[in-house]
């Protein structure tokens, strides 16, 4: 007994030490995918990390002729300032409230839009549709806005025109707030949906096709496939899509509503980002903005580690 206690121990061994030749000899074994590599890492640390000096402006009665290092350290002022004002909390609703009427409809467009580009058998056909869908991605928002403004314009409005043609009244589009969310919401889903297949079509492609043979043994149709094995396939990146979609829910972009809204719409176009603009930009208010652009990225980065948290207790792997 002593002799096999005495042999198991003899079994422990230490860990292995990873030696710098041998990562050396790995880097340039696979030098392409490094130097790959080398633009995006650039790219972070120019415009993601180097910024973040900057963030400290929020605690600071930021002078721009002194700079960062020489302007007066004012602790949390410019965050109670931005507390009491009553337009900040509006410019927090809209954005919430445009962020997660988005998160529904522009969420499960791509999921839907893949399913059904992944059931097309016709090869030429299945590529110029992808082809069309992906190219709204491209579109400026500048380009976009003037598009909306076309069709959905109360007077010269291709639509209103067929309204007006029919005998109807014109519909205010783009001068009710209603109106306008539907259009602002429309117009998003028609701008994304095509360039987020992308990612749900290569997840698509990595289950086993043996799946769907077995399934047509047993009598199952395209529907039953679809439920049953493809949803299944792709459900842990449609979860790290909605953690990563989640940690945005109090950023969003600047031309988006900055381009479609309007003086009529405010109550639903005024966002963090357009106030942030007319703060920090045309009100010289640096501190003030830098303080809401910081209270923002705690606010997503505590929505990114909450639905990390509650996708890890459901099963699924999460982002960490």
């Amino acid at each position: 007994m002593n002799q096999s206690i005495a042999g198991s121990k003899k079994k422990v061994l230490p860990p292995k030490t990873i030696k710098p030749k041998r990562i050396a000899k790995g880097i340039w074994k696979d030098y392409q995918l490094y130097l790959l590599l080398l633009l995006p890492i650039a790219y972070f640390i120019i415009f993601k990390y180097v910024p973040m000096y900057g963030a400290g402006i929020a605690f600071q009665d930021y002078s721009i002729f002194k700079g960062v290092s020489g302007s007066e350290w004012i602790g949390f002022e410019n965050f109670k300032e931005l507390f009491a004002m009553s337009q900040f909390y509006t410019v927090v609703r809209n954005t919430l409230l445009l962020n997660l009427l988005d998160l529904i409809v522009s969420f499960p467009a791509p999921i839907i839009l893949a399913l059904m580009l992944n059931e097309l058998r016709i090869v030429w056909f299945k590529k110029i549709s992808q082809t069309i869908l992906y190219l709204p991605h491209f579109i400026s928002w500048i380009i976009i806005g003037g598009l909306v403004y076309q069709i959905f314009s109360n007077k010269g409005g291709l639509v209103n025109n067929m309204i007006v043609a029919l005998g109807f009244d014109s519909v205010p589009f783009l001068t009710e707030k209603n109106h306008w969310l539907l259009v602002y919401l429309g117009t998003g889903v028609w701008q994304s949906a095509g360039w987020g297949t992308i990612i749900y079509l290569a997840a698509l492609t990595g289950i086993n096709k043996e799946l769907y043979e077995a399934a047509e043994v047993d009598g199952a149709g395209r529907w039953r496939k679809m439920w049953n094995i493809t949803l299944p396939g792709i459900r842990s990146t449609i979860v790290v899509m909605l953690i990563l979609a989640l940690g945005k829910i109090m950023t969003i972009g600047f031309e988006r509503p900055f381009v479609m809204g309007n003086a009529l719409v405010m109550d639903y176009a005024e966002v963090i980002s357009t106030f942030v603009y007319k703060v920090g930009l045309q009100s010289a208010q640096f501190s003030l903005a830098t303080a809401m652009g910081l209270f923002q990225a705690l606010v997503g980065l505590v929505f990114v580690i909450g639905s990390n948290a509650i996708a890890k207790k459901m099963g699924e792997p999460g982002l960490w």
